[in-house]
C-alpha cells in the first residue's frame, strides 16, 4: 500500500482497534467468528458489553467479518 493509497470502509477502523484494545484484529475476528449464527448487532452489542469496544468498532469488526465469504 502507498502513502497515496487510501484504507476505505470497515478496515480503516483496525489501526485504532489494535491501538485502544491491544489485541490483533485477528483476535477480534474469531470472536465474531464464533458468534457468527448471531446477527450483526447482537454481536456489536457482545462486543461492546463483554469487551468493551464502542459502538463504531464493534461494528467495523462485525461488518468486516459478516462480509468475508463463508469457506
Amino acid at each position: 500500500m502507498t502513502s497515496e493509497t487510501k484504507v476505505k470502509g470497515p478496515a480503516s477502523y483496525f489501526p485504532s482497534i489494535e491501538k485502544t484494545n491491544g489485541k490483533p484484529m485477528a483476535h477480534w475476528f474469531a470472536l465474531v467468528d464464533r458468534r457468527s449464527c448471531a446477527g450483526h448487532l447482537e454481536i456489536v452489542g457482545w462486543l461492546k458489553i463483554e469487551h468493551g469496544l464502542g459502538y463504531g468498532h464493534a461494528n467495523a469488526v462485525v461488518a468486516h467479518q459478516l462480509a468475508k465469504p463463508k469457506t
